[in-house]
This record gives structure tokens, sequence and C-alpha cells, in this order.
């Protein structure tokens, strides 16, 4: 049996956080490993549980869910934050990504979408709530295009670019292999050279660079 995904509930309302355990102990794959109500207490059980991943409400007493983003990426990087929220404010979200946030999922969502959401993270990916997507690149394209960082651009190859663009145009890992006729994991590859040429912590990011430096 694999280890189950480790996940640190982290938000204000009581009830919720019950919910949100009573589903995940029903599925062996996850532990709930840790609670707290608050965005500090949150980052410093973190600190002590080191989950895998933190679902971390936006909108709490104290500090945001944009500032415990930004401390958990800075003090424990190899955990995934996922910011679990009813806000559907476009400018919530590019925050939330632009502080590290490897997903934002909506509270409406079903079970199965944030199961299969958490899963998702933990093989690399990013996830945001569909509606919240379309919202995000709208945004980011009636923006006025910022001009490119070239020395940051020039680090990247050629192919590198190419797969940046496609992030750009909203597809998947597996959907760009496919348009490349290359294997999914040669893509995975050249995503992590990005991320890491660029200074970025997720593709997500990685999209909102490329559309915001006119890669598309």
């Amino acid at each position: 049996m694999e280890t189950p995904i480790r996940i640190l509930l982290v938000d204000d309302h009581n009830l919720f956080r019950s919910g949100i355990r009573l589903l995940l102990s029903r599925n062996p794959d996850f532990e709930v490993v840790g609670e707290a109500a608050d965005g500090l207490e949150g980052v410093k059980r973190a600190k002590e549980l080191l989950p895998d991943i933190v679902l971390l409400d936006l909108h709490m007493p104290g500090i945001s869910g944009i500032e415990a983003t930004q401390l958990l990426r800075q003090d424990v990087p190899d955990t995934h934050v996922i910011l679990l929220t009813v806000s559907e404010d476009a400018e919530d979200l590019s925050a939330g990504l632009k502080a590290g946030a490897a997903g934002y999922l909506l509270k409406n969502i079903d079970a199965d979408y944030l199961l299969d959401s958490l899963k998702r993270v933990m093989n690399g990916d990013s996830v945001i709530s569909s509606d919240m997507t379309k919202k995000l690149f709208a945004q980011i394209r009636n923006d006025p295009p910022a001009q490119p960082a070239a020395p940051e651009i020039e680090k990247l190859t050629p192919r590198e670019k190419e797969i940046l663009a496609q992030l750009a145009a909203g597809l998947s890992n597996k959907e760009i292999a496919r348009k490349l006729d290359v294997a999914e994991s040669t893509v995975k590859i050249h995503l992590q050279s990005i991320l890491k040429k660029l200074g970025l912590s997720n593709r997500v990011q990685a999209a909102i660079y490329a559309v915001g430096h006119g890669m598309t």
C-alpha cells in the first residue's frame, strides 16, 4: 500500500474542517495530520508536521491566506499549498498563485474534484476551479502586455519557449506532449527547467508569466 498523502487543514470554520476531515478519512489515499484555525497557527503546525499539502482558507482572522502562503513557501518549501475558498475574485486568485499556491479551489466543488485535485498536485500539476481559470486569463489578457524580461526569457531554449507558449494557451502537459509529439515525461522535464530558470513555483505561475509577457 502506498503512503497516504498527508494533509493539514487550515480554516477558521470548525464545521467546514470537520466535513473535509470526514471526507478524507473515508479514503485510504489521504491522512489528515493536523488542523489549525488561523494562518499563523497553520504555518506553525506545518513546520512541525511537514505535511504534503496544506488546504488553506483565504480569508481568516489574523494574517490572510495570501500571507500564510508566502510564509509556507518560505518555511516549508516542499509542502504544497492549495487555497480552498469562497472568493471568486480574480485578483485573489492571481495574488494566491503569485504567492506560490499550487491550487485555487472554490468551496462549492464536489468531493471527487477535490480528491482528484489533491492527487494531481502531488503529481506536479497545478489546480484551479474551471470558472476561475477563465477569469484569470481574461484579467491578464485585458491588462497591457508587459515587456519581455529579456535576461530571463533568453535563458530558455527554443523548445522551452514553445512549451511555455502552450502553457499560456491553457494546454495540459498531456495536450502539450500530444501537440509537440513528445513524451509527457519530456514535457515535465522541460517544465521543471522553465520554472527553475524563471524563478517560479508552478505551471500556473509560468502560464501567467507567459501571458503577461506576450508569449501567446
